[in-house]
């Protein structure tokens, strides 16, 4: 039986139509899907995050998770972390710092996208303007360079579109939760859409003296200049002033059995980021078959904060050790991506490809600041009770420039990918990426600096056998980098030992799974099995100390099953479960053998939503997690635990207005860590009503 095509794609390499090239209006396999899209069906359908392309998810060998941010939003959830829980084999190790995610088992603090676009300074995301959110399994280096060993998140934000409805969504809720906002689109001509979403929130929280207020204004055109030219121009600002709350720390092996609201800041403590985002994208339409694309971003944080936070207790005085540090952190990313998409026909095969050039500039200027004792042989931070800490028990003594450091980034990239249509059954994707990067940090209170250059090949191989017209089997094999300095950017300048003049480390997957459509197409599954290795992890010399060595491993293997659509009638499912070991395997400094932190051996999630077109509906879902670790080393537990969420809603033709309760049973767990004193507690039961108008 013939395979279904996938979307029409317009990418290429035109110098490659030579002789015996045949450019024709080639369209690779895609699946039919009807003209008329329900609203409520959870799936999507089509992305462009693995491929960089128009692809039908189907056809992409690779597994790739989307989560819709308007069945989010019903729940007050408004933080990455929290809108991943669930999903298989992606875990949080997120507190009020920034956004820190892992993906297979490894770390993907850094790699998260806007739009296609690297997103990867230190802050906490806004999702209020976001459409969806994808998670691409497994490394992608071959599209997006370095990082991503487990893999990346991309956020898709909302774009202007002709006859778009405008809305308005008032909430309200448990722990002083109320916010508006505004989603208002309009088409001043034939040509121009434009939209613009807007919006404050105010919270408090079920932790003592933890508070924030979140500000979005985020403008988008989308114009028609020509027939053949579309240009989409985006901005986004967004600022989060909040309180910097770590959590607990963990106590003989366990997180403290102190009571949930249990803080252990200063309460003179605050966290301010003010983000602003602008990207503009042009399209060109050279023909029926090619287009050529230029997408500019700009990105520039600024970030302030006063925190003071647990490092550990110290059983002999039933004290919380605390530290202070002050930071005034700027950053400023600009990426500059001229692509070329094309099909045509070479010896009766279609081919579907992708070439582009990517300039990237980054720019890190953290200066930080530490507590020093009030007198010579103090305690810096005075230390609190474990169970009733008093927060107006403040450092009084100065803060020291600890460090002030300006890091500049510059990286370059060449890619190529092809998506090549064998036959009806058989469809081929292969890729290459040569980086070159070169980072430059300079110390200004030593006056030091130091430049340090890298470069790697990225490929990847994908096959998709499809045998039957629902189903896709599929195979790949991918491999990304990490050199030094590549990830939170900047360098040590002349640090001690060989650290700043390793190779990058390098990660590889192989992967195999089967992609299927049930019951006439309205259900999607996915089945993933997978190996993922990094090889040449960096551990230092048991001889000497000074000297890091490339010897290290650390590996995780697992299956991932999601299932995704209408079961029948009004009834809808999005749900799936992961199973995985990563562990570190090779190491010099205590760590062989020792489970990653924050990485639950299994995990899973399943709503089933029931509703029709218009009046009633309801859904309910559970979210389970395994025990994980606070640490690498291992030495405090965090229990597994189920989650219960449901709402309840009624819609009318311009009104929507529903009510959810998470955690209906009110489970105490503990939702992420970032070391073994700092672990965030989970949200206790709680109500968030949520109305909107439509117009």
């Amino acid at each position: 039986m013939p395979a279904p095509r996938l979307a029409p794609m317009t990418l290429g390499l035109s110098v490659l139509l030579s002789a015996g090239f045949t450019c024709a209006a080639t369209v690779l396999p895609e699946t039919s899907i009807s003209a008329e899209i329900d609203q409520d069906d959870p799936r999507v359908r089509e992305s462009s995050t693995a491929t960089r392309t128009s692809t039908s998810v189907r056809y992409v060998p690779q597994a790739i998770d989307s989560v819709k941010t308007e069945s989010l939003r019903s729940y007050g959830t408004n933080d990455l972390g929290q809108a991943l829980s669930g999903i298989p084999n992606v875990s949080s190790g997120a507190d009020t710092r920034f956004d820190s995610l892992r993906i297979r088992g490894f770390d993907a603090s850094n790699d998260f996208y806007l739009d296609g676009i690297r997103d990867d300074s230190q802050y906490v995301r806004d999702l209020h303007n976001i459409e969806r959110i994808e998670v691409l399994k497994g490394p992608a280096a071959v599209l997006y360079g370095r990082g991503g060993q487990g893999g990346i998140v991309n956020r898709v934000s909302k774009l202007p579109m002709p006859g778009h409805p405008s809305s308005i969504e008032a909430q309200g809720g448990s722990h002083d939760l109320r916010s508006l906002y505004a989603d208002l689109s309009t088409d001043p001509s034939d040509t121009i859409s434009l939209r613009l979403n807007m919006g404050n929130q105010d919270n408090n929280s079920f932790r003592d003296g933890v508070s924030g207020n979140r500000q979005l204004f985020a403008p988008s055109m989308s114009w028609q200049l020509t027939p053949v030219l579309n240009w989409l121009v985006q901005y986004e600002y967004s600022r989060y002033n909040r309180t910097p709350d770590r959590g607990i720390p963990g106590v003989n092996g366990r997180p403290a059995d102190v009571g949930r609201g249990t803080t252990y800041f200063d309460s003179r403590d605050y966290i301010d980021d003010k983000s602003q985002s602008l990207r503009s994208k042009l399209a060109y339409e050279l023909n029926d078959n090619w287009q050529l694309r230029h997408t500019l971003g700009v990105f520039k944080l600024d970030s302030d904060f006063d925190n003071t936070y647990q490092t550990g207790y110290d059983p002999k005085t039933d004290k919380v050790t605390r530290q202070r540090w002050q930071q005034d952190l700027a950053t400023r990313n600009v990426f500059n991506n001229l692509e070329l998409e094309g099909g045509f026909d070479t010896f009766g095969l279609e081919h579907r490809l992708l070439s582009g050039l990517e300039l990237g500039s980054q720019r890190r200027d953290p200066k930080l600041y530490s507590a020093t004792a009030v007198n010579r042989g103090g305690q810096a931070v005075p230390g609190l009770d474990l169970n009733r800490p008093n927060r107006h028990l403040s450092h009084t003594g100065r803060m020291s420039l600890s460090s002030n450091n300006h890091t500049e980034v510059e990286s370059r990239a060449l890619y190529v990918q092809d998506q090549l249509r064998l036959n009806d059954q058989w469809q081929l994707v292969g890729g290459l990426r040569y980086d070159q990067f070169e980072v430059d940090t300079t110390n200004q209170l030593l006056n030091i600096q130091q430049n340090v250059k890298s470069h790697s090949t990225s490929p990847r191989v994908g096959l998709v056998w499809t045998p039957l017209e629902h189903h896709s089997f599929y195979a790949s094999w991918s491999k990304t980098f990490s050199p030094a300095g590549g990830g939170l950017i900047g360098i040590t300048p002349n640090a001690a030992g060989n650290v700043n003049d390793l190779s990058p480390e390098l990660t590889r997957q192989k992967e195999i799974g089967v992609k299927s459509d049930w019951l006439d197409d309205r259900l999607s599954t996915t089945l993933a099995l997978y190996e993922l290795e990094l090889y040449n992890r960096r551990t230092t010399d048991p001889l000497d100390r000074t000297v890091t060595l490339l010897t290290g491993e650390q590996r995780s293997r697992g299956v991932e099953l999601t299932a995704t659509g209408k079961v029948v009638g009004n009834w809808y499912v999005r749900g799936g479960i992961g199973l995985q070991d990563a562990k570190v395997e090779k190491d010099n400094n205590g760590f062989e053998g020792k489970r990653i932190s924050d990485v639950a051996k299994r995990n899973a999630s399943l709503f089933i939503t029931w509703k029709p077109e218009m009046g009633w509906y309801a859904e309910s879902g559970l979210t389970l997690v395994g025990d994980r670790y606070a640490d690498n080393l291992n030495t405090v537990e965090l229990p597994g635990y189920g989650r219960w969420d449901a709402l309840v809603g009624l819609r009318q033709k311009e009104w929507d207005v529903r009510a959810a309760l998470n955690n209906i049973a009110d489970k105490r767990y503990y939702a992420s860590a970032t070391s073994a004193a700092q672990i965030q507690p989970g949200e206790p039961r709680s109500l968030v009503v949520t109305g909107t108008y439509s117009f």
